[in-house]
């Protein structure tokens, strides 16, 4: 294992599993266990779902893992979770790792923090965006929940989760914050940073094959607790599709999935390891 320093000078574990084509991935190498372990199972959520991901490329690609969602839950940035700053530690992760040149995955909002690292690097030879479009992005409305999100940091906390509705759906206007002011301020700060940001205008500047997926049913309507909007995923990819294509993305919307059930390995594995691979090639006969 060796450490990464960030742009707040904290420092970061990163683990890397494999050999191969670098592939840097923003998950959890530690599987949870006890108690936690069981409220994730409650929300449809792996405990093991960055370990799982990690085993399930490393035969083929050189993993570079780090917990970037947990490290900054954990020491909280909250003023300086801006894209420029997620670009820069990402690059510190790969240039700890002794990686020059890399494909990256993220999914939900470290999807979005990686196009913004495409735009900013030439080192990458692969981009992966799950659960978040790379076209169309709902910045304002995520703006709005993460407003409704940082005003409610200070409520008193519930450690049940959201009801259901039916089936496998929650009902998310029930959910409580559990993170501090800090912890969610950071995310105000990257929100509000991105709130100017074309991601149609920047299209040409992501020049390395590129893939985006999402589930067909990754669609949260949030009430006036959080922010009245609806963050509705898959529209944007399914409604810009075509868009998407021509601008060079391989596109894959999921069958029946919500935010959470398109995250889990199970479903992103089928669709991110064959597609690495062909990329890998391209990058290695340089085509890509």
């Amino acid at each position: 294992m060796v450490q990464a320093t960030l742009h707040d000078a904290s420092r970061i574990d990163v683990e890397v599993h494999g050999t191969g084509p670098t592939v840097l991935l923003p998950v959890n190498p530690v599987p949870v266990t006890g108690q936690r372990a069981d409220e994730m199972r409650n929300w449809g959520v792996d405990p093991a779902l960055g370990r799982s991901l990690i085993d399930g490329l490393s035969d083929a690609f050189r993993v570079v893992a780090f917990d970037y969602e947990g490290h900054v839950i954990a020491t909280p940035k909250p003023d300086t979770l801006t894209p420029d700053n997620i670009a820069a530690d990402f690059l510190a992760v790969a240039d700890a790792a002794g990686a020059e040149r890399f494909a990256y995955y993220g999914y939900s909002w470290l999807a979005l923090s990686g196009l913004q690292l495409a735009i900013r690097t030439d080192r990458l030879t692969a981009l992966v965006m799950g659960g978040f479009p790379a076209l169309a992005g709902p910045y304002a409305e995520m703006l709005a929940v993460t407003a409704a999100t940082h005003a409610s940091s200070g409520a008193p906390r519930s450690s049940e989760p959201p009801a259901r509705k039916s089936g496998d759906e929650y009902d998310w206007s029930t959910a409580e914050v559990t993170m501090s002011e800090e912890q969610t301020r950071q995310f105000m700060t990257l929100y509000v940073a991105l709130q100017g940001f074309d991601d149609r205008a920047v299209q040409s500047r992501v020049t390395c094959p590129r893939l985006c997926f999402v589930g067909s049913k990754d669609t949260i309507v949030y009430d006036e607790r959080w922010g009245g909007v609806t963050v509705d995923i898959a529209g944007a990819v399914a409604d810009h599709h075509g868009e998407l294509e021509a601008a060079g993305w391989q596109v894959h919307i999921l069958d029946g999935l919500d935010h959470t059930q398109a995250m889990q390995p199970g479903a992103v594995l089928p669709v991110l390891r064959p597609w690495l691979i062909t990329a890998a090639g391209r990058a290695q006969s340089g085509n890509g």
